[in-house]
């Protein structure tokens, strides 16, 4: 038939005799036989043959077998179908049968009955020319008309069913690359029609008339696919009507309850597939999606996989493939909203407004991948926040604290139970756009664990390179996260993996100083405390120097968390006052009492109520505005937690300052120094690192080789400092771990001054490493070391000479308050912590060195 060459069937042919279908040219049909001559055909003609024309018969329609032998034949079906034996299955049970599968070829016509027995035979005449089916470029001109008319009501039809099932797409096919006079035979065969309508299609010698017969038939059938359609939703409602009318039926209204569950599960599956195919995923997305939404049109229900896939593909098409929103890049206006927001932060602010300015500019951006560094509650997260805000995008934050399993990053795979996605797709999924901001909060405090390394995972996500295709483990496609802004926040980047560190742009956020915190106080910490406790500022004044004195005498940290809660206790005790006095008549006789000593009272008696004498006064209400002074912060908050104890620790040998940097910001530390008889050892305290201890030995082994220099002696006389001698040396708050290379110049200067005998000057404080030589080499952390000094009261600051560059980064106002000393060598170290210098004996000549 699709052979180049045409086929011609036998004159005579064996006789099979069919009555309960029709076969069609074109067509496939299984038939049973068990009837004594069609059995015996099987047998004799079929199982026997060895050629191609052995498995060539006739099969007549309409027409039954005799169940005897010895019964004559019936008047036979004068047009019958040459068909081809494809199949022959045989069985035992319930009786002797065989199962035929048969293909037709064309027609024929009976001429004559040769014989009957032991199965009929005839001489026939081939009606359809086969060919002609292999000439496809005459059809169009012999068919004309008609056959466009009946292509176009087949093809109406074809699309009408859902193309994704294998066999409506193979037939779509079919429709284009068959010649036409196949197409009635084949598709009368495949719609729902009669026997007696396909015996009229059998009959119809001519192709016209075949024509004419079929394009009723598929009319009717397209009716009948229109009229499901339209009537397939309302079909609940009509249920309800079945039962509310025949409400005894129960057997059949679970019968159509099952039925319509099933319909609406097919309709959810038509509707996702319908998502899935008008949705923007990619290319290789939608294949993966397609490929899946027909395993499950074959998957049953109760399996546990269907479940699993279909949450699958509802998740493939909530995400945001190509849905973004636009970016607001007004210089202008973005600057006014970072000024609001937040005080300060200005490389912050620089680099937000740098980005947004490239934009302008450039619109197929990356986003840039920042990662802000410093200690807690100076605004990180929140900044994060106000950036998603100026940029009009969305924002989404992921806490990656204590996060030790790397499928909290890239997913599960599918493969196991409770699988889902990672924590990037999720977040996509909730924000719904493709282009927000993430925050990766706490990306220093990631975990390793046998479930693998988060900040591995973490490398594809935050590499511009890399993330355009990043592949989560439960999508197991690539999805585009180039546009996303992704900002780290972190406290300090010695945790952070130097591969995942290498791919972010660290920029460091350094604590506040005094004045910001005064200002970030009555900017933003005292309006939101008033609004949360109800109170306005008619009722309660707190003054700057009032908010100094919380920040120098009840907090010492880099950021404003303590104060935000110190401020809390505030307005809670004065919610307490003027809460009580809304329920309180004011006596006249009071009235004169002085609005200062009013308030005092007033905040006394909150904090203190049994140091009031007269009980009446309980009864006043306050006078408005409360007014917060230190009296009334020592009533609410107590004693003050920090005095200022550097002059009295100071006020003996062997004690100096020195400047230390830890995740929380700046701190001073103090170094102590002691001596006694001994065997000249060197005892170390304080829980000190290996470096710490290094310095310590690098600088009793320089003060050593210049003891006569400085008239350095032990209690002895001698200038060999641990002759007879033990040295022990201290670093208080033993319970904190400490190490670094800065506290080098200290400890030089605490062990000069514990030989000499002279004291340190008490606002002093210095930072700095040092080597054999006696050479001072630069350290890090010089603005939170600084910013530590100035809260700590310090005047002046001894500091590498290499670190110059560092202090521009230092606010003025705190430089003007500071006298820094750029040392380059240990002697200028001394000089400048001792009033006075640090006398030198007589200055030897000796050889620089070359190197």
């Amino acid at each position: 038939m699709a052979a180049g060459s045409a086929i011609q069937i036998p004159t005579r042919l064996p006789l099979l005799l069919t009555h309960e279908s029709v076969l069609l040219p074109g067509s496939t049909m299984r038939t049973s036989v068990d009837s004594p001559r069609n059995m015996q055909l099987v047998r004799s003609r079929l199982l026997k043959g060895t050629s191609l024309r052995s498995t060539i018969i006739g099969v007549i329609p309409n027409t039954s077998d005799p169940t005897s032998d010895c019964d004559d034949l019936p008047n036979l079906h004068r047009i019958g179908t040459a068909a081809l034996a494809v199949q022959v299955v045989g069985s035992n049970w319930p009786k002797p049968h065989y199962t035929l599968l048969v293909t037709g070829l064309c027609r024929f016509q009976i001429l004559q009955l040769l014989k009957e027995k032991p199965y009929p035979v005839a001489e026939v005449q081939q009606l359809d020319r086969l060919e002609q089916f292999t000439n496809d470029h005459k059809s169009e001109e012999e068919l004309g008309e008609l056959s466009e008319q009946f292509y176009k009501y087949a093809v109406q039809l074809v699309e009408m069913l859902d193309l994704s099932v294998p066999a409506v797409a193979k037939l779509r096919r079919l429709l284009d690359n068959l010649p036409r006079e196949a197409l009635p035979d084949i598709l009368t065969s495949i719609i729902r029609t009669t026997n007696q309508e396909k015996l009229q299609i059998l009959d119809a010698v001519r192709l016209e008339e075949r024509f004419k017969m079929t394009i009723p038939l598929l009319v009717r059938q397209i009716e009948g696919l229109k009229l499901l359609q339209k009537t397939r939703k309302p079909k609940q409602d009509d249920d309800k009507r079945v039962v509310a009318i025949r409400p005894n039926r129960r057997i059949s209204h679970g019968s159509i309850m099952e039925d319509e569950e099933e319909e609406e599960d097919h309709d959810d599956v038509v509707m996702l597939e319908k998502k899935i195919r008008t949705s923007s995923m990619s290319e290789q997305a939608l294949k993966v999606c397609l490929k899946e939404i027909k395993r499950l049109k074959k998957m049953p229900q109760s399996m546990p996989e269907y479940a699993l896939t279909r949450n699958y593909l509802e998740l493939m098409v909530e995400l945001p493939w190509n849905k973004s929103t636009k970016d607001r890049l007004e210089i202008r206006a973005a600057r006014i909203v970072l000024d609001n927001d937040h005080y300060a932060m200005e490389k912050l602010k620089k680099r937000v407004l740098e980005y947004l300015a490239v934009r302008q500019l450039k619109n197929n951006l990356k986003g840039p991948i920042l990662c802000f560094v410093g200690p807690p509650g100076v605004g990180k997260t929140s900044v994060g926040r106000s950036i998603a805000k100026t940029l009009g995008r969305e924002f989404h934050r992921i806490a990656l604290g204590g996060v030790c399993d790397q499928s909290d990053i890239r997913g599960h795979r599918r493969t196991y139970v409770g699988s889902m996605p990672g924590r990037i797709i999720n977040g996509l999924k909730t924000v719904g756009v493709n282009n927000p901001v993430f925050l990766l909060d706490e990306v220093d405090k990631l975990a390793k664990s046998l479930q693998g390394d988060p900040a591995a995972a973490l490398l594809e996500v935050l590499d511009p390179e890399q993330n355009h295709s990043f592949t989560d483990h439960y999508l197991n496609v690539a999805f585009d996260l180039s546009q996303v802004l992704f900002i780290a926040t972190a406290n300090t980047t010695a945790t952070i993996p130097p591969a995942l560190l290498d791919r972010m742009e660290v920029i460091q956020v350094p604590g506040y100083t005094q004045e910001e915190k005064i200002e970030i106080a009555h900017r933003h910490l005292i309006p939101k405390q008033l609004e949360q406790h109800g109170l306005t500022p008619q009722q309660i004044q707190i003054p700057q120097v009032t908010t100094l004195g919380i920040i120098t005498r009840y907090t010492r940290e880099a950021g404003v968390r303590a104060l935000d809660r110190k401020l809390g206790a505030i307005c809670r005790a004065v919610a307490v006052k003027v809460a009580e006095g809304q329920h309180k008549e004011p006596k006249p006789d009071r009235a004169e009492v002085g609005e200062g000593e009013d308030c005092k009272e007033h905040i006394t008696e909150d904090a203190k109520p049994e140091s009031i004498s007269d009980t009446a006064d309980l009864a006043l209400p306050p006078e408005m505005p409360i007014l917060i002074d230190f009296h009334a912060l020592k009533d609410i908050l107590g004693p003050p937690m920090y005095d200022m104890e550097v002059s009295e620790r100071l006020n003996q040998p062997g004690v100096a300052i020195g400047l230390a940097w830890t995740p929380l910001g700046g701190e001073i530390m103090f170094v102590e120094a002691s001596r006694m008889d001994g065997e000249g050892q060197l005892t170390l305290t304080g829980q000190l690192g290996a470096v710490m201890k290094e310095s310590a030995h690098l600088a009793i082994s320089w003060l050593r080789s210049n003891a006569k220099r400085y008239q350095l002696t032990n209690a002895s006389g001698s200038f060999d400092l641990l002759d007879n001698t033990d040295i022990h040396l201290h670093f208080p708050a033993g319970a904190v771990t400490k190490d670094g290379p800065s506290a080098g110049v200290t400890i030089v200067t605490c062990l000069a001054s514990l030989f000499s005998g002279r004291l340190v000057c008490s606002d002093v404080a210095m930072t700095g490493e040092i080597t054999l030589r006696g050479l001072v080499l630069p350290v890090g952390g010089i603005k939170d070391k600084v910013l530590a000094a100035h809260r700590a009261g310090l005047k002046r600051i001894i500091i590498p000479q290499r670190n110059e560059k560092d202090l521009e980064e230092i606010a003025v106002h705190v430089r003007q308050d500071l006298t820094f000393v750029l040392a380059g060598c240990l002697d200028e170290v001394l000089n400048a912590a001792f009033d006075g210098g640090f006398a030198v004996k007589a200055r030897v000549e000796h050889l620089n060195s070359k190197l």
